[in-house]
């Protein structure tokens, strides 16, 4: 028999990964192509809705793509860049505190440590091995104070690239019949719907959602926002 040691030793980690979740790009894919899917779902249906020729209904969802897909791109550019930069204010507030009060800074790790289960002895003694190196100390109170990494900062460049292109893949999939020769209403909300339970079913492999919870859920935002719209349409349409 071997004992738990021998055990350990011979023990291997086995491979694994994970998903890039603090890169920015999936969170901005994920929501441009569901907003683009909704929005022009939603914008054909209103428009067709109120009787426009194919010409107007194509005219309207091409510039509502174009719209809100570089709206959608500055917007997650900035926003993340707001992000970075309050981080790196933050960690900078952190850094001054290492170096005017290490003593406090170090008991603080070791209540941290505490507080996560270790003995008084084990935890001061982690504390002040991390302190021996600042930058160490530094990301370790970065990381359970602002719950960011400061060395994995997502990127605004590939957050506003992926919500550009995820919007207008999105955006593009209700237009689909008009652009082939097949400009009936019913035709573009089929594709969009299926657009959407798609996307919604896509992105539960990142989720612990089933993918036919995430794909109806979607489908149903969809249909809320594309039954509101077309009556609207409607409603104007009949006025007029």
């Amino acid at each position: 028999m071997t004992g738990p040691g021998e055990q350990l030793e011979r023990a291997e980690a086995h491979p694994h990964t994970h998903s890039d979740v603090a890169g920015g790009w999936l969170r901005a894919a994920v929501f441009g192509a569901m907003d683009g899917l909704v929005t022009n779902t939603a914008l054909v249906a209103g428009v067709g809705g109120a009787g426009a020729t194919p010409h107007a209904v194509v005219l309207s969802g091409v510039a509502g793509l174009a719209a809100g897909a570089i709206s959608m791109a500055l917007g997650e550019y900035t926003s993340v860049s707001t992000q970075n930069e309050q981080l790196d204010l933050e960690v900078a507030k952190e850094r001054r505190e290492l170096a005017v009060n290490p003593v406090g800074e170090q008991a603080e790790l070791a209540q941290l440590w505490r507080d996560r289960g270790l003995e008084p002895e084990l935890a001061d003694a982690v504390a002040e091995q991390l302190s021996r190196d600042p930058e160490q100390a530094l990301r370790v109170h970065a990381l359970n104070e602002l719950g960011l990494d400061p060395d994995e900062k997502p990127s605004p460049m590939t957050a506003a690239v992926s919500s550009f292109l995820c919007f207008a893949v999105g955006a593009l999939i209700p237009l689909l019949p008009y652009l082939l020769g097949a400009p009936r209403l019913w035709l573009a909300l089929l594709c969009g719907g299926a657009g959407l339970v798609v996307a919604g079913a896509l992105s539960a492999r990142f989720t612990p959602r089933p993918w036919w919870s995430a794909g109806l859920r979607q489908l149903l935002f969809g249909a809320i926002a594309a039954g509101a719209t077309y009556l609207i349409g409607t409603a104007i349409g009949t006025a007029g």
